[in-house]
């Protein structure tokens, strides 16, 4: 694949200057926010040079591995995770005003110091290039593969138009492609199913494209919402240690999502969390293959 040969490149260059890091990174996991309940004070770790992003072992039959939760966490982690969803389609409502963005979400995650993993659409980060460089430039921040045209991968998903079989892995090749013209450093090679939709034929003909699927096992409800407490709620009442969230990075879809995550991020850290980005959880569920998916082939934002 395109983009695991530019990885390989790009990590090659690194090694022949000598400048690997020690510990995680953005894009391998390890770095996360810690609360200090009663210090006034949080801080973020990261590092400043990516490591190689950790990845599943392949399913049953090879298949493309499916990562829902971490089964065996060392401590209270949990990755926030936010769509930034944009239909290849929906240029023109673009150009009329809507807005598939949400710079105020990013900016509350930067003041909070909240490690997060952006699920972006190829079309998102064409629409909007200088946040997709800014986020895919942050070191709390990691980009990951939400499609380029955010069309369901299987019929049947909440009305979005259905991808081809035939252009299913060539869609996701060209949002990596579409991070890259934008400037975009921190990807991983991680994907979500527009919708969450996926079945085993759909793991099947991703195999060459070398990704790991992430779903997630808290579903914030923050889609087409407008009441942040409920959304808020729904999130507090569903995070176990090793939790995936998802929420929206999309002003026009997900209103109250910002206001949800000021609520959600001081009650987390009273509870002892720790958040992470989604590739910290999969490098210490890498060897644990209960968090690939099994009979269960299918999923959704519900």
């Amino acid at each position: 694949m395109t983009y695991v040969r530019t990885y390989v490149r790009r990590l090659a260059l690194v090694c022949a200057l000598g400048a690997l890091g020690v510990g995680a990174a953005a894009c391998g996991g390890g770095g996360g926010s810690t609360g200090h309940p009663g210090r006034g004070k949080v801080s973020a770790s990261v590092s400043a040079t990516p490591s190689r992003p950790p990845t599943l072992a392949p399913g049953p039959a090879g298949l493309t591995p499916v990562f829902k939760s971490a089964p065996h966490p060392r401590d209270r982690t949990v990755a926030l995770t936010f769509d930034a969803d944009m239909t290849a389609d929906e240029g023109p409502r673009a150009a009329a005003g809507e807005h598939f963005d949400n710079p105020a979400l990013i900016a509350t995650l930067r003041r909070l110091k909240v490690p997060a993993t952006v699920f972006m659409t190829g079309r998102w980060a064409e629409q909007y290039p200088a946040e997709a460089k800014s986020i895919g430039s942050d070191p709390l921040f990691e980009v990951a593969n939400h499609s380029y045209s955010h069309y369901a991968f299987t019929g049947a998903c909440y009305g979005l138009p259905t991808m081809p079989p035939a252009r299913m892995r060539s869609d996701v090749e060209r949002a990596f492609t579409a991070f890259r013209k934008a400037g975009v450093k921190r990807t991983v090679p991680y994907f979500r199913f527009p919708g969450g939709c996926y079945d085993k034929e759909v793991l099947r003909k991703l195999i060459p494209a070398g990704v790991t699927a992430v779903q997630w096992d808290v579903v914030s409800g923050d889609a087409f919402a407008t009441d942040s407490a409920a959304v808020a709620q729904q999130v507090l009442d569903g995070v176990r240690p090793g939790s995936v969230v998802v929420m929206h990075c999309t002003r026009s879809a997900a209103p109250a999502t910002e206001a949800a995550v000021r609520a959600v991020v001081p009650r987390l850290r009273e509870r002892g969390y720790r958040f992470v980005r989604v590739s910290e959880l999969i490098r210490s569920a890498a060897g644990h293959q209960s968090a690939v998916g099994g009979p269960d082939y299918g999923g959704s934002h519900g």
